[in-house]
């Protein structure tokens, strides 16, 4: 089995950031100072990392579910950042 370790490393500390993000956006409340288009730009970037695992043949390889639980992760704080957008439009 394939596995590719550096890139596990580099996922795992790009995913550890993502909870302390969550966080801060459920507290916040408000949109300012997060940037959709960069969480948008992080999406594509996994999704890339995702489809070249897929063409690849790796669909085993447990760094595919890193990539997943990160997805994951940014598409929550993308959530939260409409749903403090929403928060802001009213007050």
């Amino acid at each position: 089995m394939h596995f590719s370790l550096y890139e596990a490393i580099m996922l795992l500390c790009f995913g550890a950031a993502w909870p302390f993000s969550i966080l801060k956006s459920w507290r916040a409340r408000t949109s300012q100072g997060k940037s959709v288009f960069f969480l948008g730009v992080v999406l594509v970037g996994y999704a890339a990392g995702i489809m070249n695992k897929i063409t690849a043949g790796q669909l085993r390889d447990p760094v595919l579910g890193l990539y997943l639980l990160n997805v994951l992760m940014v598409g929550i704080d993308t959530a939260l950042y409409f749903r403090n957008r929403r928060f802001d439009t009213r007050r």
